[in-house]
């Protein structure tokens, strides 16, 4: 397999990207200057030295400290745990500027075709609910995707939280069925936020 083919290979197993798109990767990368081919290719390095897991919340994040900066933050609300899925799920709920509690990264939601919670990290937040709960939790919000997944996920959630006694929430439908958290506008987060149940 050539070079090309190569690329063109690793590209198309990024989530969403078929093999058209991926060719035009290709394309445009062999187009490029050779210091934007070497940025990315410095910038793919860095993510496996620069970038670590916070303990606390699960999500990526280049900082020099161990904990993220939001799980740092003294000023947030830690009445409240937002589970979301993704680290991208995560940006556009702080993006939309509405929400000043603790999250959680649950690492992506249940599959419907096989029922299995593999790479899920469901025994880390279970284990994380006592120290939160003294600490002050009072309400989880369970922020997945406005579809089937999502709504399997939540289900599945609330039985495992309910021995805990918190009060368990899902975002409400500001956001149409089916779509993706990451996409969504900070107005459509604020709605969903605010009429959660």
């Amino acid at each position: 397999m050539d070079a090309i083919e190569r690329l063109t290979s690793l590209f198309e197993k990024f989530p969403g990207i078929g093999p058209r798109q991926a060719q035009r990767f290709v394309q445009f990368l062999l187009r490029a200057s050779p210091s934007l081919r070497r940025e990315l290719i410095d910038s793919t390095r860095s993510l496996g030295t620069n970038v670590r897991q916070c303990p606390e919340c699960m999500r990526y994040h280049s900082a020099k400290t161990k904990v993220c900066s939001i799980c740092s933050d003294t000023q947030r609300d830690t009445q409240h745990l937002a589970i979301v899925a993704s680290n991208a799920d995560l940006t556009a709920l702080e993006k939309s500027g509405t929400y000043k509690g603790s999250y959680f990264v649950l690492g992506g939601t249940i599959s419907l075709a096989s029922e299995k919670t593999n790479g899920l990290r469901i025994k880390q937040l279970l284990d994380s609910l006592p120290s939160r709960t003294k600490n002050g939790l009072k309400e989880v919000i369970l922020a997945f995707p406005a579809n089937p997944e999502g709504d399997a996920t939540a289900v599945r959630l609330r039985e495992e939280i309910s021995p805990f006694k918190l009060t368990v929430t899902s975002l409400g439908r500001g956001l149409s069925t089916g779509s993706e958290l990451e996409y969504a506008d900070a107005e459509t987060l604020k709605s969903a936020l605010e009429s959660r149940r």
